[in-house]
């Protein structure tokens, strides 16, 4: 990720566990805090959709005719909450959809994990199908059908039974980080889908969008929006097993 801009700016808010809103917002960019449940954008299902909202948002805020320019530049998971980023002129789509390609964004979850996870930095590395049906599988070898994944884990908290880490992504695909957790013995917590209760879909799970940090289209800074989730750590702190 570059890092040679001259300034920073920095956006932090402790999320709700309600509905959505803006973290950061300015010409070209729009970061809001997606709540668990909620797709990223409109589907066949009838769940309510994160980019609907936020068009929603910025025609009501600004009076504007007709249909409002929003560019999906990255993805969270139905059951994910926390930083979601769309752009909102076609310049600004463009560039950071080409800095999400070259992973120069970096990419900061936090995720609440079963059982009990070694201290200090880890890297994890494993080989993934490419779709989700409904999960992915993974394999530690490459295979001319699979696709690496690339993350690393840091312990910050250890319970009896759980542990809280800090997930940074080196890639970007479908269901990494669940995947990848639960291969390594530590599914994270509610995710029924790659834990030990079945196929169930869930509407939320253990895992945030915490921290995006990147470039931003235009000007000369780094852009960095946070989510704390201080409602979010008790819950699944203190969610039954």
């Amino acid at each position: 990720m570059r890092r040679d801009k001259s300034t920073s700016q920095t956006v932090s808010t402790v999320s709700p566990l309600g509905p959505p809103h803006v973290l950061f917002e300015d010409n070209h960019l729009l970061a809001i805090f997606k709540p668990a449940g909620w797709q990223t954008q409109p589907s066949d299902s009838p769940s309510p959709d994160a980019m609907t909202w936020s068009k929603a948002y910025l025609k009501d805020k600004y009076a504007k005719p007709g249909n409002v320019f929003l560019g999906l530049v990255h993805r969270l998971d139905r059951p994910v909450s926390g930083v979601l980023l769309f752009a909102r002129t076609s310049k600004g789509a463009s560039r950071l959809s080409e800095e999400f390609r070259s992973r120069r964004v970096e990419k900061i979850y936090r995720a609440w994990v079963a059982g009990k996870v070694a201290p200090g930095r880890r890297e994890v590395v494993g080989y993934l199908t490419p779709k989700a049906e409904p999960k992915v599988d993974v394999y530690a070898a490459a295979g001319s059908d699979l696709v690496r994944a690339e993350m690393s884990i840091e312990l910050q908290e250890q319970l009896s039974d759980r542990a809280l880490v800090e997930v940074a992504l080196g890639t970007g695909r479908k269901h990494q980080i669940r995947a990848l957790l639960a291969n390594l013995g530590n599914p994270i917590l509610g995710d029924s889908l790659y834990g030990e209760l079945g196929n169930d879909r869930p509407a939320s799970i253990g895992l945030m969008a915490h921290r995006l940090v990147f470039a931003h289209p235009t000007q000369n800074t780094q852009v960095q929006v946070v989510v704390e989730g201080r409602e979010w750590m008790e819950q699944w702190r203190h969610f039954p097993l």
